[in-house]
């Protein structure tokens, strides 16, 4: 098996911190990209704004230089390192990087090869292209929210992970960015990419949109087969007081289901939706007999689509996810060493040595510039004039 990472030899040159963009050249560093983080000066007497040490992979394989764009010796810096780069990625409001003097015409004037993605929350036109967000308000547009079950005063629940931005927009732009890329080895063009996140996730609701397009059947809480309206999809409380998933949905898995919980008369009535809030019932006093990893045991490796609802806690100690090198080690000079998230996607190589997580404000300015043909003395002309760090 080949070690050699799927996008070593790619430069990304990434404009954001936070949010989809950042997710997305995590992804395409965990794929052997060299990303390139571009943050701005530090101003003078300010406290420059950093994601908490362990986000994002703890800056895992990222180069870092800051660069005031504002500035003509630092724009011409950001174009010299576009021209060697091969990707950028950037979650400014529509706009901005063209006030700027960075945006695609711009760059791809100086690299016609350049992959360039936009990020934002909801598209570089539109009505509501100006406005400010975040993952939940990506998720309320996009029908997620209310097609999940709601909380006990009936409002649309707060998910447990950020879908919009993770894979509503990280995920859609490194996809995205990766199918540009390949198009590009036969074209030789680069391309534009206006990624909307609220769009991604649009993509995400695409069984429950296109089914109330072509039926006008609407897939709220209960509604439908994947909402939980019958009951061999859902979850259940077990005799400890935790949950187990339940998605039952080929009639064999229900039939094994059913046997299993000793209530083969439902068998015949799995889709009898007079006899939905009977057979729930009984499944939930079925469940609560055992505690949930007895249930798991008896159920999951039998053909029964049962599986554990884990905390994080229980995920990270979980035998399965450690057979599978889900997690890697890093080390922080104050927090000393922890466990990550390594690059799991797949693809990824998951042997990974011991991440070293750089301090903050750490630079790779002289490094990256020098990539890009600068000498020793602009470097330093760049430098004491405030045009990078």
């Amino acid at each position: 098996m080949s070690t050699t990472p799927l996008l070593d030899g790619i430069t990304v040159l990434n404009l954001a911190s936070v949010g989809p963009a950042a997710r997305a050249a995590r992804t395409l560093a965990d794929y052997g990209a060299r990303v390139i983080v571009v943050g701005p000066i530090t101003k003078h007497g300010a406290v420059q704004i950093q994601p908490p040490f362990h986000t994002y992979g703890a800056g895992r394989g990222f180069k870092h230089i800051a660069i005031n764009l504002k500035s003509d010796a630092g724009r011409e810096g950001f174009m010299r390192l576009a021209e060697i780069a091969d990707v950028v990625i950037e979650s400014f409001r529509p706009g901005v990087v063209d006030r700027l003097g960075i945006g695609y015409a711009e760059v791809s004037a100086r690299n016609p090869r350049m992959v360039y993605c936009s990020t934002t929350g909801y598209g570089q036109d539109g009505p509501a292209s100006s406005w400010a967000g975040h993952d939940i308000n990506y998720l309320a547009m996009s029908g997620f929210l209310a097609c999940t079950e709601p909380r006990e005063d009936g409002g649309p629940p707060i998910p447990g992970a950020t879908i919009a931005d993770s894979a509503g927009g990280g995920m859609h732009a490194a996809m995205s960015i990766m199918a540009a890329l390949v198009k590009r080895d036969s074209s030789g063009e680069g391309r534009y990419l206006d990624i909307s996140a609220t769009e991604g996730v649009l993509s995400l609701m695409a069984l429950a949109i296109d089914q109330y397009l072509a039926t006008g059947e609407v897939a709220g809480p209960r509604q439908v087969l994947l909402t939980g309206r019958y009951a061999f999809y859902d979850l259940y409380p077990t005799k400890d007081g935790k949950w187990v998933s339940v998605g039952a949905i080929e009639p064999k898995f229900y039939a094994n289901l059913c046997n299993a919980l000793d209530l083969p008369q439902y068998i015949e009535s799995q889709l009898d939706d007079d006899l939905q809030n009977e057979i729930r019932e009984a499944f939930k006093q079925a469940f609560l007999t055992r505690t949930r990893d007895e249930w798991t045991e008896a159920l999951a490796p039998n053909d029964t689509c049962v599986a554990p609802v884990l905390s994080i806690p229980e995920l990270v100690d979980d035998p399965h996810h450690a057979s599978r090198k889900i997690f890697m080690r890093a080390e922080h000079e104050e927090h000393g060493e922890f466990l990550q998230l390594g690059p799991i996607l797949a693809g990824g190589i998951r042997e990974q040595p011991t991440h070293q997580v750089r301090p903050a404000g750490s630079s790779d300015a002289a490094e990256l510039l020098a990539d890009a043909g600068f000498d020793a003395a602009e470097i330093a002309k760049l430098s004491a004039e405030g045009a990078i760090e």
